[in-house]
């Protein structure tokens, strides 16, 4: 109660506190230049629908984790069960994951943070080090293959020109919360270089959700001559997280704090090791051809004792990407053309266990017997080519085709007599083509069309069967995707708005079957429609010398729907689509100060979520409201010193953060769909930086 209170003051005291001076700012969001097309093009005049998160975004939440940032982007939706169990998805793709993200490409600096079986984890990613998001939606881009649910694009802090410093970072808070981060960067006329190591541990709200990550970051850019760039990347990560698991409604309601009693029981959690490792170099060779090109590595060492089973996991993978970039005119029209590969391979190696945690009860896990033991090799090839022609001064034409092919090998290593070891498989090759017209209704306001098709391959856990082998019948989902939107400002440039209507139409759609205690296998079971609304409007409602208003409203309307879904006897055809919500709506107000001052405020509300594929069952409609208050102070010009403070959940909802699609009870037991989302929570911190 009393720090409910005092988080109440505080927001008030911040906000009567606000008549300082600000600059006028009234930059338009479509000002924005895009940096992860090969061809650089303003937000504006992209003829797709992308999002754009800056990092002043991120400094609006707890800097703890991505889930209330990303789920301000309409059409994005972000579960988070547990500082480790999320699943992201876009326009309802990603949504039957089991416990994770796939069906969307993600990269950091241009590295695939996406593995090669299409799983896809950026909470390894310390926030400190993330300067810009660009989040593609739909397969609207065919340099990056794979991923029907789109692109999302993480870009590193650079340290400002001639700005070095050291900071020093603490946040404290509710359930244990500690995170303590040391950053520094170097900038001069020719290197560029930004590090940071940061600590982040927590008790949990539930019972067995203990979370500790260690993780370091260190990234730059060297000059090379008047027209190369060398840049480098390199991440390393090493988490223990307790895993609570689902549970089902009764507890969900009364008992939210509980973990699932047979994770409880096992003290089941999953540890690994991570590294990335990234070399780039871009290179212009004229006014008309440049070059970019990267070499990129990415390891992973994991342990996980489940009740079901303890997984030990090893991943590695190295690849490559580069295209080439062409500007000219062509009959006095600008024109731009550019021509790549990415490539990739991956070995994946796991050994599963006998978990003997009910022989002692009360010891958690205990490693058994191995009985099972797969290496399994995945090789991952994308050429594509795209071009950009202003066909005049208002008309802007993208265009662009990839070729894809993923191939698979699996090998029993556990039973080395067996016939029949190794298994090749190929999925195939898959052309992407795509084609986008943007129209400049006025200098500050365009329309776009585009049509677009993607795919995505099947997970390592959809490939397989019960048996362990490769499912040779599995297709990739095959999408294609038409969209109408508008983007532009009104009001001498105070009003910024976004409306984009799409539809996806999806074949051979990839479900989860359960075949036993939390487990799945995959199958081609029909199609599926994805259509909807999103819109954006920010509005710079109040613009003085010392004060700024800036409120925010966005949302999505969605109707994502089984068009032809049969699995066994059972028909689901034209039932709504499961594990994403019908609606999502976020209002928010900016306020800002120049004596630095600041109050963010975000309210979203989430709509129900089909449980099942029957739709006998949905969760129920929540809404969140977040506060958060910042002063920034300058001490001798070199010494920056910020304070802060938030409340997550100010209106303590009970509410499901994360949903288990078609969880079945075992025996009499009900079914652990849900995930509870924490309570209200507090959290405060401080930096401390030193120019030099």
């Amino acid at each position: 109660m009393f720090k409910n209170a005092f988080f109440l003051l505080l927001f008030v005291v911040s906000t009567t506190a606000i008549f300082g001076q600000i600059k006028n700012d009234t930059i338009a969001l479509s000002a924005v230049t895009l940096k992860g097309s090969p061809i650089k093009n303003l937000l504006q005049n992209t003829a797709a629908s992308v999002s754009v998160i800056t990092a002043a975004d991120i400094n609006k939440s707890d800097g703890i984790i991505l889930t209330s940032v990303l789920n301000k982007i309409p059409g994005l939706t972000m579960q988070q069960g547990a500082l480790n169990t999320n699943r992201i998805t876009i326009r309802g793709i990603g949504a039957r994951a089991q416990y994770g993200t796939n069906k969307i490409k993600a990269y950091f600096d241009g590295i695939p943070l996406t593995t090669g079986e299409g799983e896809t984890t950026i909470d390894a990613i310390d926030l400190a080090s993330i300067e810009k998001i660009e989040i593609i939606k739909g397969p609207n881009s065919t340099s990056f293959g794979s991923g029907l649910g789109g692109v999302i694009q993480l870009f590193s802090r650079e340290t400002p020109l001639l700005a070095s410093f050291g900071k020093a970072t603490v946040t404290f808070g509710s359930f244990g919360l500690l995170q303590q981060r040391l950053s520094a960067g170097y900038d001069d006329s020719k290197t560029n270089i930004f590090s940071s190591y940061t600590d982040l541990q927590t008790d949990g709200f539930r019972a067995n959700s203990s979370y500790n990550r260690k993780s370091l970051n260190l990234h730059g850019k060297q000059k090379m001559g008047s027209n190369g760039i060398l840049s480098f990347l390199g991440t390393f990560t090493r988490l223990k997280a307790f895993i609570p698991s689902s549970i089902n409604e009764t507890d969900l309601k009364n008992s939210p704090e509980k973990a699932a009693s047979t994770w409880a029981a096992a003290q089941g959690y999953e540890s690994y090791d991570q590294s990335l490792f990234g070399l780039g170099y871009d290179h212009r060779f004229s006014e008309k051809w440049s070059m970019q090109t990267s070499v990129f590595s990415n390891f992973k060492d994991a342990y996980e004792p489940r009740p079901f089973d303890i997984l030990k996991d090893k991943t590695s993978s190295v690849g490559f990407r580069s295209n080439v970039n062409y500007k000219d005119q062509v009959f006095s029209l600008p024109f731009e053309l550019s021509f790549g590969s990415e490539l990739l391979t991956e070995n994946y190696k796991y050994s599963l266990f006998k978990n003997g945690y009910q022989s002692q009860p009360g010891q958690g896990s205990i490693q058994g017997d191995e009985f099972s033991a797969i290496n399994q090799n995945r090789n991952y090839s994308n050429y594509f080519l795209q071009m950009e022609l202003w066909i005049s001064a208002k008309l802007h034409l993208e265009t662009g085709v990839a070729l894809n092919t993923t191939k698979y090998s699996l090998e029993d290593v556990f039973y080395t007599n067996s016939s029949g070891q190794k298994t090749p498989f190929t999925f195939g090759k898959v052309c992407s083509p795509r084609v986008g017209l943007s129209y400049k209704v006025s200098p500050v306001k365009n329309i776009f069309t585009s049509v677009s098709k993607g795919f995505s391959v099947p997970s390592v856990a959809e490939t397989l069967t019960p048996e362990g082998r490769i499912n040779t019948d599995l297709k990739p989902e095959i999408g294609v995707n038409y969209e109408l939107g508008f983007k532009g400002n009104w009001l001498r440039n105070k009003v910024y708005t976004e409306v984009t209507f799409y539809t996806t139409q999806i074949n051979n759609l990839l479900v989860a079957r359960r075949t036993a205690n939390d487990q799945y296998v995959g199958i081609n079971a029909g199609s599926s429609s994805h259509s909807g609304l999103e819109f954006l409007v920010n509005y710079a409602l109040l613009v003085l010398p010392q004060l700024q208003i800036t409120p925010y409203f966005s949302g999505a309307v969605n109707a994502f729907k089984f068009k032809e879904f049969l699995d066994g006897d059972a028909d689901y055809s034209g039932n709504q689509l499961t594990g994403v919500p019908e609606n999502q709506f976020n209002f928010g107000v900016d306020l800002n100060t120049k004596n630095g001052f600041t109050v963010n405020t975000s309210f979203r509300t989430m709509g129900a979520i089909p449980l099942n594929d029957s739709n006998t069952k949905y969760s129920e409609r929540y809404a969140l409201l977040d506060i958060k208050t910042t002063y920034v102070f300058t001490i001798l010009s070199v010494l920056k010193t910020e304070l802060n403070a938030g409340i997550n959940n100010a209106s303590n909802t009970k509410y499901a953060a994360n949903i288990l699609p078609n969880a079945v009870g075992f025996g009499t037991a009900a079914p652990r769909y849900f995930y509870p989302g924490n309570p209200v929570n507090w959290y405060g911190g401080f930096s401390v930086t030193y120019f030099f």
